[in-house]
């Protein structure tokens, strides 16, 4: 046969079997717990008020929601996953190595609530106050030093805080609210110490093991993805904190309170203008490859980022969402018809 035929056939086959296969007519996402409220009203809406079919969504948290999305092309993956947290290096490459193409899609804004029963005591805390309650080691008394977490009440870390057992129920390692509470709070927190915050320039595994492990002596439990159930066991024990997405503070603000931040209460107002500290951007990542193949995807999309949705009064505002502002807006909306792929 003809060389060149050859090599033709041969690149026509190997164009044919990339595509993917779909015998889906329904959108299937994945990911953050934080957005999956979101994401659900949005379906919802987008299921009643388009010829779509309602898209799935399930909540596996931000880690899991990219892990099951970079697993490949076809019908068996997910066509979006929700994050609460940046997409890191490492999973944008894992995507890569699967000829995944990514678009990004911003949201709007979220305050990472540390929150408890209005039967306990409100308090005004620092993010090195937390640090020092939360991490599994803490500095002694000489440059260098470190010890096991000696503190066991809340007045042992500063005496204006509560004479009650530090007890802190908060999401697992795969969450996008755990990576953006380390980054926010645990990590600005260590970064007090000087000698930690210099080892981030010359040791920067040992800056993470210090500043990023949570205490494993039962002050602080990991209560899994389901951040109502974190709610739930917050309202039985006004002792006890929580840490999880502002949304789920204000939708159950009849039984419980944000802490203050450095004075600073969070609120709508305090995420949006950006003096509350411990907020972040929210995300989903769409399947570039899946568009067209799998019916609606970019008619979701723009669903969530439609005048009814992100605006001061929109229904995403109604369930917690800081919405982006007019010119983000307006880039992100751009950038989506463009079909803008993300690059690392």
């Amino acid at each position: 046969m003809n060389k060149t035929i050859l090599a033709a056939i041969l690149a026509t086959t190997t164009a044919i079997t990339a595509l993917p296969v779909m015998a889906r007519d329904q959108i299937s996402i994945v990911g953050s717990s934080t957005v999956y409220p979101f994401a659900t009203v949005v379906a919802e809406r987008f299921g009643r008020g388009t010829n779509f079919a309602t898209p799935t969504i399930e909540s596996t948290g931000s880690g899991g929601g990219l892990k099951l999305f970079c697993e490949g092309i076809g019908e068996n993956t997910p066509d979006i996953t929700n994050s609460s947290s940046y997409i890191k290096k490492s999973q944008f490459d894992a995507c890569a190595e699967k000829n995944i193409d990514i678009i990004e899609v911003k949201i709007g804004y979220d305050g990472i609530a540390f929150a408890n029963s209005k039967a306990g005591q409100k308090i005004d805390v620092t993010q090195q106050e937390l640090f020092l309650a939360l991490a599994a080691n803490v500095p002694g008394k000489m440059a260098g030093e470190l010890m096991a977490n000696p503190y066991k009440t809340w007045k042992d870390v500063n005496p204006a805080l509560p004479n009650v057992a530090i007890r802190v129920l908060g999401p697992p390692p795969t969450s996008g609210t755990r990576a953006a509470f380390v980054e926010l709070v645990m990590q600005k927190g260590c970064a007090k110490t000087d000698w930690i915050k210099a080892l981030k320039s010359t040791d920067k595994n040992k800056y993470g093991e210090i500043c990023d492990s949570m205490r494993e002596d039962g002050a602080f439990v990991e209560a899994g993805e389901n951040d109502n159930l974190i709610v739930q066991k917050l309202d039985a024990d006004p002792d006890a904190f929580g840490i999880f997405g502002y949304s789920f503070l204000d939708q159950n603000s009849d039984k419980l309170q944000g802490a203050a931040f450095n004075g600073v209460d969070i609120s709508f107002e305090s995420i949006a203008d950006g003096s509350y500290p411990v907020s972040r951007p929210l995300h989903f990542f769409v399947k570039k490859q899946h568009i067209g193949v799998v019916p609606g995807i970019m008619e979701f999309v723009e669903t969530f980022l439609s005048p009814a949705a992100q605006s001061d009064d929109g229904y995403l505002a109604e369930k917690g969402l800081i919405p982006l502002g007019g010119a983000e807006l307006t880039e992100m909306r751009a950038a989506v018809k463009a079909q803008k792929v993300m690059k690392m």
